[in-house]
């Protein structure tokens, strides 16, 4: 097993680049299978153990994958013939469920074993179901996976019962090659949702209005292969935002789409940090006491959820009293009693974490109980009073590269160790 060791205290400061999207990169892959011609090139694609994972299921289902760099795969989809999706891995990760949308929509039938992924609360796929069920697909959850099957797919209304970003992703893709016109209405806004209507759009498909409350597909009769690079990916570079906010640092955070960032600088403006905006880049400096403020997460372009456990950290530090209110996952507060073996001073009531500023924290040995919540380690024994380890970072290195890496280039004391752990 590995840890991450960290010694705080350190300040951050020079350049750190942003990879892909984890977001987009996890529906992208899968949707690579619905090209019937041609290869993929798929490129700025995150090196983390989620793109290993479909990598190994896109070669069970047939695919030929020639690894071109650590970031960039081709995808030849032309001889899958295989719509069953049974692996480990499969069970493993939670966007597994889009290998559902992209068979179905390609081959008309798809078995998909239920998913896992980080546990932060109940992630029913019924919007998946429903829209599935409108297209035309009878679907089935037995003996652990999900069957879906259809004579064919006809365009139809959806309209999700909740913003979700799976549904938005997985219905869109099934509706690609569908007869006629699908319009999905209270969709997901996401980037990544966008970035993958933008991937389906390069392979052929007719996709409009991703982004906003309505998408339309007009269904097309088939797919080809193209060239296509991920979107950068908004919650890693908000997770190195706040970590130089955490340390007083100055970072110039690269390769990002500042707008993708907008409602986490505005927070950390609001807590009296400096957030400067480039074309592709921001700069985030801490030289002065922040202050408390409170948050709510919401769909984009509000406060994402997955940075909120990142800015927990950050706030348990600042004088003062702050809230955060979770209103996406019922369990993403988990990470609390980890922050709470550091010296934090935070309560929970229900989906709220009701934080009071603490002096300091202090080192201390902790679990990174999901990817996010892992990140927030990070950045609490990056500004913690001695020595932290973090087990568990199997969880992490699901969704940021090399973390390390990055942290020690920007001047922090981090390194990796293997460890014999019963």
């Amino acid at each position: 097993m590995e840890r991450l060791v960290i010694n705080g205290g350190n300040l951050l400061k020079g350049s750190v680049d942003i990879n892909g999207a984890k977001n987009a990169a996890v529906a992208i892959l899968p949707a690579a299978i619905m090209a019937s011609e041609g290869k993929c090139t798929i490129d700025n694609i995150p090196d983390i153990e989620d793109v290993h994972c479909l990598e190994r299921i896109l070669r069970d289902l047939g695919c030929d994958i020639i690894k071109i760099d650590n970031n960039t795969l081709e995808i030849d989809s032309t001889n899958v013939n295989k719509f069953d999706a049974n692996t480990d891995d499969v069970r493993r990760m939670r966007a597994s469920y889009y290998f559902i949308g992209a068979l179905l929509s390609r081959f008309k039938e798809a078995r998909v074993l239920l998913p896992g992924g980080c546990p932060i609360g109940v992630r029913p796929i019924d919007q998946h179901i429903k829209g599935f069920e409108a297209l035309g697909a009878d679907v089935i959850i037995e003996h652990g996976a999900v069957k879906v099957k259809a004579d064919k797919l006809v365009g139809a209304n959806v309209f999700f019962d909740v913003v979700s970003v799976g549904a938005t992703i997985n219905v869109m893709i099934a509706a690609t090659l569908a007869e006629g016109v699908t319009v999905l209405e209270n969709v997901a806004k996401e980037p990544h949702v966008v970035d993958v209507a933008n991937f389906l759009n390069s392979m052929g498909a007719n996709i409009k209005g991703a982004g906003t409350d309505v998408i339309r597909v007009t269904g097309v009769e088939s797919l080809k292969g193209c060239a296509y690079s991920v979107v950068p990916d908004q919650i890693e570079a908000g997770t190195f935002m706040i970590a130089a906010a955490a340390t007083g640092g100055d970072v110039y955070v690269r390769n990002v789409i500042p707008k993708h960032l907008e409602s986490i600088s505005a927070k950390l403006i609001e807590m009296g940090a400096t957030v400067e905006e480039g074309d592709d880049c921001v700069r985030v400096t801490a030289d002065k006491p922040l202050k408390a403020v409170n948050i709510k997460t919401t769909p984009y372009p509000g406060f994402p959820t997955d940075v909120q456990q990142p800015m927990s950290t950050l706030l348990s530090i600042v004088p003062g009293r702050s809230l955060i209110t979770e209103s996406i996952w019922e369990n993403r507060h988990k990470h609390i009693d980890e922050l709470k073996k550091m010296g934090a001073n935070i309560k929970v009531e229900g989906r709220v974490a009701i934080i009071d500023g603490a002096e300091k924290l202090t080192g201390a040995i902790v679990k990174a109980t999901d990817l996010r919540a892992g990140a927030a380690m990070v950045i609490a024994g990056l500004i913690a009073e001695g020595t932290t380890e973090i087990t568990s970072i199997e969880h992490i290195d699901r969704g940021y590269p090399h973390i390390e890496n990055k942290f020690r280039a920007l001047g922090a004391d981090i390194k990796r160790i293997k460890v014999d752990e019963e």
